[in-house]
């Protein structure tokens, strides 16, 4: 699938972040002769050359296989991030949804899968140089969201050594962000009812600086585009996809022309734990906990192989999602609407 002409599509997880970004570039693309979106809603969103499916590919009830037939990639994105109150619910969802999705493709002889990994996937690693898809990818154990992504890529192994005609790629993006995804992001996250104008430079006199808090970011659309670049181009294996700068409190600090305060890792993260379990704060300590740990990622092997280069620099990427995020910012699906709070 070298030159992937006419080649038809099936994206699972198309109505969410990455999924909207993947689907309007594969719907551009005039080597992709059609896509299909699986969503558990079904959008009122036509890009061209899509068609849409309901389903839940969480149930049991569900087999995908004749969903996959005739199709010669599938690129899964599905994901459920809460509730993290109930990991149990996640499980089932991201990790038993997701190896039904693989099973399907291969019953189905799909040629080509490519699956979203993350940076959470990655055991701890440094914060003052970058490491390259080698690192191990044992995730952080107490983090739902890490443990879940680790134990696929144990899956994908297995997988492969089992379908060795079926070329696997694996995305291990940093954290995405759009100017679309700010109100989808805000309630996963910060929760329903966070006010968006709160990320304003004059609101914010300091910004705190937390032993561990240096991340990377990325545009979805960068994403977007290395996701299609898989389809073009004849790779198997692990990318790490982000942009540059690496995010930490001086960087934000000069972007809200705010005082970065240091302040104890133990400090923050008991101010969220006791939030979390108030059930005011949707994102958990156990994530705070993974943040602090993930390493830098190097992007070296996307760069040559795929040909891959992000548009948006970090900063430019965290600008537009703050943009997006005061004004209440969103897309015509059902996990992307907009909503503007406070």
């Amino acid at each position: 699938m070298t030159s992937s002409t006419g080649s038809a599509v099936v994206v699972t997880g198309a109505t969410g972040n990455v999924g909207t970004s993947v689907v309007r570039l594969l719907s551009e693309d005039p080597g992709v002769a059609s896509v299909r979106g699986l969503a558990r809603r079904v959008p009122d969103w036509a890009p061209p050359k899509t068609e849409w499916t309901g389903v839940d590919l969480a149930s049991d009830d569900v087999d995908p296989t004749g969903l996959f037939q005739g199709a010669d990639a599938v690129v899964h994105l599905a994901w459920a991030f809460q509730p993290t109150h109930d990991p149990a619910v996640t499980w089932r969802t991201n990790v038993l949804g997701s190896m039904r999705v693989f099973e399907a493709a291969a019953a189905a002889k799909v040629p080509v899968l490519v699956h979203a990994s993350s940076v959470g996937a990655y055991s701890p690693g440094p914060k003052d140089h970058e490491v390259d898809e080698s690192w191990p990818t044992h995730g952080w154990p107490d983090a739902a969201y890490c443990r879940e992504k680790a134990y696929l890529e144990r899956a994908l192994d297995i997988f492969e050594r089992e379908h060795p005609a079926v070329r696997v790629v694996r995305m291990r993006p940093a954290f995405l962000f759009k100017r679309e995804s700010a109100s989808e992001q805000r309630r996963i996250f910060g929760g329903r009812f966070l006010p968006g104008p709160v990320a304003r430079p004059e609101l914010l006199p300091f910004l705190p600086d937390i032993p561990g808090l240096r991340v990377q970011a990325l545009h979805t659309d960068d994403a977007a585009e290395a996701y299609r670049l898989a389809l073009r181009t004849d790779v198997r294996g692990a990318f790490n996809l982000a942009a540059e700068p690496a995010v930490d409190a001086d960087l934000l600090g000069e972007m809200f022309g705010a005082r970065p305060v240091r302040l104890p890792r133990t400090a923050a993260r008991s101010a969220i734990a006791a939030a979390w379990n108030l059930r005011l704060l949707p994102a958990s300590p156990h994530l705070f906990d993974a943040v602090l740990r993930l390493p830098l990622m190097d992007c070296t092997r996307a760069r040559t192989e795929l040909g891959w280069r992000p548009e948006h620099t970090a900063t430019e990427v965290l600008q537009e999602f703050l943009q997006g995020l005061r004004a209440g910012n969103g897309e015509a699906t059902a996990p992307m609407r907009g909503r503007k709070v406070g």
